[in-house]
């Protein structure tokens, strides 16, 4: 039984400039199981790429900087206008996708839950685009039982519905509307959206395929790398050793993308 999602392309994002962090967002390691093993996981943008390759039969990425992505072995599209900003790379996703739809998330999102990206594909029907809306933020704190990191997430105050448009389906016939959008030099997605034709995922959905909210989890800041990767109970000597061996990571993925 064929279990790709039907006439959709799944594009990730890897822009922005990165100047908050020792090392490329999709770049950071994802901590493994055993506090000894903690930076030699796999990166983001692996795990998130292995999720997208049982999920679509295509699947690229969206970069200006192809040379650290190529060892991945997927299409790389650089930005048609050069803008910065992320309607632009959603905007060059749909022009290069094989197919009608595209399913867009970006390269520093750690947890993203496959379940909640078929149930957003299931619900494109006669939309522009699906988008989910998240009122409950997840707040990990990961602990250590043993020497074992067991991840385990609190959710904390409500932050009214946002809308999460680096984690949606669009369409291709938003194409001419976003390409004069962006010649209009607008850049905001949620304003774009607000335009449209949108299926929004409200948070009772969400919680049925993702209960603990994490898949809109961003890491923006070495203090998100902390917060949501590194497991409370770690000594000052590991947190150390974890933050050293990611700022040695950048100038392994500066010299040829592969660490």
């Amino acid at each position: 039984m064929d279990s790709f999602l039907k006439y959709c392309s799944a594009g990730i994002l890897a822009g922005g400039e990165n100047k908050r962090m020792p090392v490329p967002k999709a770049f950071v390691k994802m901590p493994s199981i055993r506090i000894s093993q903690l930076s030699n996981g796999e990166t983001i943008i692996e795990k998130n790429l292995n999720i997208m390759k049982q999920l679509f039969r295509e699947v690229f990425i969206v970069t200006n900087q192809p040379e650290l992505y190529l060892h991945l072995g997927v299409p790389l599209f650089g930005d048609i206008y050069n803008l910065r900003c992320p309607m632009t790379g959603v905007f060059t996703s749909l022009v290069n996708s094989t197919y009608g739809w595209v399913f867009i998330s970006a390269c520093d999102m750690p947890f993203i839950n496959h379940h909640l990206i078929r149930h957003i594909a299931s619900k494109r029907g006669n939309y522009d685009a699906v988008v989910p809306k998240s009122s409950l933020p997840p707040r990990n704190r990961a602990c250590l039982s043993g020497r074992q990191v067991v991840p385990t997430f609190t959710k904390v105050r409500l932050r009214g519905d946002y809308t999460e448009p680096l984690f949606a389906c669009y369409s291709k016939r938003l194409l001419s509307a976003m390409e004069e959008t962006l010649l209009n030099n607008k850049r905001g997605l949620k304003d774009f959206l607000s335009t449209n034709k949108v299926k929004y995922i409200n948070t009772r959905e969400i919680k049925r395929y993702d209960p603990e909210v994490k898949s809109f989890i961003n890491l923006n800041t070495l203090e998100d790398i902390k917060y949501y990767l590194m497991p409370e109970g770690l000594s000052k000597t590991e947190s150390q050793k974890y933050i050293t061996n990611l700022k040695k990571g950048k100038s392994r993925i500066e010299k040829g993308g592969r660490e």
